[in-house]
């Protein structure tokens, strides 16, 4: 996903300032595509210059009030071909596990608090989610919009759930070497762990 085409999708969903739409970023789209205020501004002025967006004509002073931004007809057309298009997924880039990659080389031994803080992080984004979806989608929304929406949301909480469970593993894992490993049981880095030198040679 771009950041040009989430903010599309949220001017369709409702025109907004740069101020009211760096505010919805920080509680919805901002879950699954970040962006910092400076990021959303930038944007906005490339897209006005696209001709995708406009400014809505103000009906007071412009001076000190914030401009209204809306979707034009080439900017609907550019985010439906954009949703139309064909995209792999990509390859997933997660610094824990590359850590715990490097563990098996140097010990596991300082990962349990690491592991334990990304734990209580994922169980408040899942209680997140499930407030979210308590608030924004009661029984009886079932129109087509806020089914898509929806189908996001458990997105979201399917992840969440699924680093938990991944997490308390990783953490009995963690916790179980530590506690017994032999710091000269550690593979080698240069990967020659259990090459002996042939029989009658060496120093």
């Amino acid at each position: 996903m771009s950041l040009p085409h989430a903010i599309l999708t949220a001017l369709l969903e409702k025109p907004s300032s740069g101020l009211e739409l760096t505010r919805r970023f920080d509680k919805s789209i901002g879950y699954f595509w970040s962006a910092t205020h400076q990021q959303i501004y930038r944007e906005l002025g490339r897209l006005e210059e696209a001709g995708l967006i406009r400014a809505l004509p103000s009906e007071g002073p412009v001076r000190g009030q914030k401009k209204e931004y809306e979707v034009l007809p080439d900017g609907g057309a550019e985010l439906a071909r954009w949703v139309d298009e064909s995209q792999d997924p990509k390859p997933m880039r997660d610094a824990l596990l590359l850590r715990i990659r490097a563990a098996a080389v140097v010990g596991p031994q300082r990962l349990g608090p690491e592991l334990r803080r990304h734990l209580e992080l994922h169980r408040a984004q899942l209680a997140t989610y499930e407030a979210i979806e308590a608030k924004d989608f009661p029984p009886g929304r079932d129109t087509a919009p806020d089914r898509l929406r929806r189908l996001v949301l458990h997105g979201g909480i399917a992840l969440e759930s699924f680093w938990l469970s991944w997490l308390e593993e990783a953490l009995g894992e963690v916790e179980d070497l530590s506690g017994v490993q032999d710091p000269g049981e550690v593979q080698d880095p240069s990967g020659a762990e259990g090459l002996a030198p042939p029989e009658g040679g060496g120093a």
